[in-house]
């Protein structure tokens, strides 16, 4: 059964675009040579309590939305508005105060992890950048997080490469969710990890999001995790969402060739939706040039002249379900 969404959304993503330069033999001293498209005017909204499923194959913007929403990537333009503020237009400092409210989850956790301190530092500084509590507070925060996320209190004193990457992942959510956060954004969490281990860490996930009424952006390029995890996917291509619906509808009836080729692709489900394989030909086009009008148009069987001049704008069909398509 679908989640009741609050009346109002917690994050706005207008438009957001996100280029990165591309340089020649000369570098910087004569600035870029072409640009990266890796966000084209992205657009979605978020909802109190909710979890976001964000899909698509890689190099398609994914992992680059979601660090621009926090101000990791910055973003060339666009808005993202939690609560009515704007994040792209804050400064550094103003942005360090709301990064309390919405923390990050890194697809590799050991890389985001400083190899030279124990975990019960690295789990302290956020509270000390935060200025929570005096050091026995912190201390006593840290142990009852670690319970939290299912590890022992002897964990405290190790190093991170002590870790199984299971154990790393649940040290990185732990640290996330230490200063109390209202939403997360989880960049590829279970990606790296055995399905066992996968499976462990989602239903940590569900759990304490039901517990403490997180909202999360889950980026992945699984259907079947997304699935199982979010309320409303957004199914992304070359930097654009093509399709967003709630995960049951966009399960039962995709509306986008592009999500259609995707569903697929999954055994089971192809076995009782589609009937059969949908193969998509040639590449996905490089972002350094992207194609005119619709994006998917150099792949997709049903594309006419008008897909490859008129990008089609994203329009609602039924109640809660967009399409990015002239055809649909």
């Amino acid at each position: 059964m679908a989640k009741q969404l609050a009346a109002e959304p917690i994050l706005e993503v207008n438009e957001l675009v996100k280029k990165f330069p591309v340089y020649g033999p000369f570098g910087r001293l004569v600035g870029p040579k072409a640009h990266v498209n890796a966000v084209r005017e992205a657009t979605f909204r978020m909802y109190e309590g909710e979890t976001y499923g964000l899909v698509g194959e890689s190099g398609s913007g994914k992992s680059t939305t979601g660090r621009a929403i926090l101000g990791l990537t910055p973003a060339t333009s666009g808005e993202v508005l939690y609560r009515g503020k704007d994040l792209v237009k804050l400064s550094q400092q103003e942005l360090r105060s709301i990064r309390k409210d919405i923390q990050f989850v890194f697809q590799d956790p050991l890389s985001s992890l400083n190899p030279r301190k124990r975990i019960g530092d690295i789990l302290e500084e956020p509270l000390i950048i935060h200025k929570i509590g005096n050091r026995e507070q912190r201390q006593e925060k840290v142990f009852r997080i670690l319970e939290v996320v299912g590890l022992q209190p002897e964990h405290y004193f190790r190093y991170p490469h002590e870790f199984s990457g299971g154990q790393r992942q649940r040290i990185g959510l732990a640290r996330a969710l230490i200063v109390n956060p209202k939403m997360m954004i989880c960049d590829e969490p279970v990606s790296a990890l055995d399905v066992s281990i996968q499976s462990q860490i989602l239903n940590m996930l569900r759990g304490l999001q039901a517990e403490l009424g997180l909202t999360m952006l889950f980026i992945t390029h699984d259907i079947s995790v997304v699935r199982y995890i979010s309320d409303r996917i957004g199914i992304m291509y070359l930097g654009a969402i093509v399709e967003e619906a709630p995960t049951d509808d966009l399960f039962v009836e995709p509306l986008h060739p592009y999500t259609k080729a995707l569903l697929s692709a999954v055994p089971d489900y192809t076995r009782s939706r589609l009937k059969e394989r949908i193969v998509l030909k040639g590449e996905i086009p490089s972002p350094l040039s992207p194609p005119s009008g619709c994006a998917f148009h150099t792949r997709c069987p049903l594309a006419t002249d008008k897909c490859r001049v008129d990008r089609p704008a994203a329009r609602e069909v039924r109640p809660g379900h967009r399409v990015a398509c002239h055809y649909v």
